[in-house]
């Protein structure tokens, strides 16, 4: 096969073809301890039952094609990347906390596609990350809680990008509304004894139009910065008589988010060292700045006095609007992350993040999700450190450590047998990673 250099390095030309390919990936495995699949925040995490999983097992296996070829309106370009992933303990939440067997419950195997789009004349058709989304966070491992991504999962959207020039450009976007609905609550928050939470909720409608999203970015020597903004529809199904008939429902809303974000290279520090940020603010969508939610309206942590069940716990609840007399009330969340790396050598490099987000209810929507009286705002911030040993070229060992702190929702009195608690725990991660770029 003859080498294409048009598009750097590991390209080839197809036989018989001006057509270049690319094929990459990589190979991964890691344990995580006292969070999730990928380091994310567990939707349930209790700490002084022995009798629950606190592990989670993963394997997974990327591969990546990229083909490319020169058209008279530029480069027409299509991207694929598959992966299959295998999951192996994992929490467990139901009756004492004890699978039957002594085998966690919650092992899954997939194979999907996060990532597949075409590329041509600055229109982009297909699956790919938001572009509302800026600090994805390439210096952690984790499933970062307040991330704009969704833990590598792209969505479906058809966009144009302008270049200006000194690379100045500007996005449109009409994305799937799907990956901005997280739900719309009617009732109150019922918790049952094992720690499971359950939010009255209800469905959203069909979609009537898409998530709307522009942003202007900025990509130079120096680094790179972005402003973005998104609209999404808010529309639920009939109530079922919630508000006083058969068949009703709330009057349309329309939710918005805003972000913004800086990254500086900082080669006077370290060759590859960097220092990146950013700030989001949404109403009425949650999932564009706490892309990686695992809490879902489920206990972030819990306590017991002694064994099961569970006698407090941290609640946050988790819905885009609440249904209340003056219909959809909106939901308020907002995030900061931020991170920095610093490359020791060409073989060992750590960094140092941290995000922090809330979510805001009114006081009509608080009374709706806890009648009994308080307030459902809640909070979660984040801590961690990774250090990554490259000990040959494409080779990652990797160790990271992360602090997670939750403020729960202040509810009056107990619901469902559990009071209102803030919950503080360590998790740790272990991935070896092998990459095969070229």
């Amino acid at each position: 096969m003859k080498i294409c250099s048009l598009y750097g390095a590991g390209f080839y030309y197809m036989p018989g073809t001006d057509t270049c390919i690319k094929v990459g990936g990589y190979m991964r495995a890691e344990v995580n301890v006292n969070a999730g699949g990928s380091y994310a925040v567990p939707g349930t995490l209790n700490l002084d039952n022995r009798n629950a999983f606190f592990q989670d097992w993963r394997t997974r296996a990327a591969i990546t094609v990229d083909a490319r070829s020169q058209t008279e309106y530029g480069t027409l370009r299509s991207y694929l990347f598959i992966s299959a992933t295998d999951n192996q303990s994992g929490f467990t939440t139901s009756g004492t906390g004890t699978p039957g067997n002594g085998a966690a419950t919650s092992g899954y195997n997939s194979i999907y596609a996060p990532v597949g789009f075409i590329q041509f004349a600055g229109f982009t058709a297909g699956k790919t990350d938001s572009f509302f989304d800026f600090d994805n966070n390439p210096y952690t491992n984790s499933s970062a809680y307040w991330s704009t991504g969704m833990g590598g999962n792209g969505v479906e959207l058809f966009a144009y990008t302008a270049q200006f020039g000194n690379g100045l450009s500007a996005s449109i976007a009409a994305q799937n509304a799907d990956s901005s609905r997280l739900g719309i609550a009617t009732g109150a928050v019922a918790i049952a004894a094992a720690g499971t939470t359950y939010g009255a909720t209800q469905p959203y409608a069909n979609q009537q139009w898409p998530d709307v999203v522009a942003n202007l970015r900025i990509d130079q020597a120096w680094g790179s910065a972005q402003i973005a903004g998104l609209v999404h529809q808010v529309r639920a199904q009939d109530t079922g008589g919630i508000l006083g008939a058969a068949g009703d429902h709330p009057g349309d809303e329309t939710g918005w988010a805003v972000g913004g974000g800086l990254k500086f290279n900082l080669p006077m520090l370290g060759k590859g060292d960097y220092v990146m940020g950013a700030v989001n603010y949404a109403k009425g969508t949650i999932d564009p700045i706490a892309g990686n939610e695992g809490i879902s309206a489920t206990t972030g942590g819990q306590t017991v006095t002694s064994g099961y069940p569970v006698t407090s716990a941290a609640v946050g609840v988790l819905a885009d609007a609440v249904i209340t007399g003056g219909g959809l009330d909106l939901t308020q969340t907002m995030s900061f992350t931020a991170g920095y790396e610093h490359h020791w050598n060409s073989q060992w490099k750590t960094s140092l993040w941290g995000d922090y987000g809330k979510l805001r209810y009114s006081d009509a929507a608080s009374a709706v999700l806890f009648p009994g009286g308080g307030s459902a705002d809640w909070s979660l911030w984040q801590i961690g450190s990774r250090t990554v040993w490259t000990p040959v070229a494409n080779l990652d060992l990797s160790v990271e450590v992360m602090y997670n702190s939750m403020d729960g929702a202040n509810y009056t009195g107990a619901v469902g047998g559990l009071t209102a608690s803030n919950e503080n725990w360590v998790s740790g991660l272990f991935r070896v990673q092998r990459n095969f770029y070229p």
